[in-house]
């Protein structure tokens, strides 16, 4: 015996599996719409081997406020590269900052405080990149480098969103073997000598936000 009402019942059913279809239906739109998978630490480096095989451009502009500053990226640091050309192509670096400036040693971009940075960043993936420290680039004035993540590990892996230039007269050779150098600028590096200049709070950053407006692909 029951009480239950059965036409209640079936349109309660209907429409639960009409919402599950349309839920169905969105996320492989969705899927469909992204042109590269998500990328996770255990697919990053086989994705952007191959997508450096297609896309073997090695020159970047930097565009900013006080300037631009022209980019070489070398063929032989081939994740880091074709890593840099893919965030490019993405728009990942558009507004970001030059958010810490060392007077007479580097600038480092690619990150920002904005929430907008960090949704970038969970739709490309989370990933690191491995060193590739013996090629024989230093850390030179003017080389293009890449930080350790900020996640402690003992093998110096590398966020794939952040970058820094040397800006020490004589370069900074002390740093050669712990950072990948995949990189130099090869104009603009009065810009990135003024950049150095600005003003910075204690913890580096500085006072007045230096934008990243884009980084755009150059022949």
């Amino acid at each position: 015996m029951s009480c239950e009402d059965k036409q209640t019942s079936k349109q309660n059913t209907k429409v639960l599996e009409d919402t599950t279809a349309i839920k169905t239906k969105l996320k492989k739109k969705k899927q469909q719409e992204r042109k590269y998978p998500r990328l996770t630490d255990d697919i990053a480096m086989e994705f952007l081997r191959e997508y450096g095989k297609t896309n073997t451009e090695d020159k970047v502009r930097i565009v900013t406020d006080f300037g631009n500053i022209d980019i070489l990226l070398y063929d032989k640091t081939i994740f880091h590269r074709a890593n840099f050309i893919f965030l490019t192509k993405e728009k990942y670096f558009d507004y970001t900052q030059f958010y810490r400036v060392v007077p007479n040693f580097i600038i480092q971009g690619g990150s920002s405080d904005g929430m907008d940075i960090a949704k970038r960043r969970r739709k490309i993936g989370r990933y690191l990149l491995p060193p590739d420290t013996k090629r024989g680039y230093t850390h030179k004035r003017g080389a293009i480098s890449m930080p350790s993540s900020e996640i402690e590990n003992a093998y110096k892996l590398a966020s794939p969103y952040q970058f820094f230039i040397v800006n020490q007269k004589g370069g900074s050779s002390f740093l050669d073997g712990e950072y990948t150098v995949f990189g130099e600028v090869i104009k603009g590096m009065d810009v990135v000598d003024k950049i150095n200049a600005v003003e910075t709070d204690k913890g580096e950053w500085p006072i007045k936000p230096v934008y990243i407006k884009t980084i755009e692909v150059i022949e």
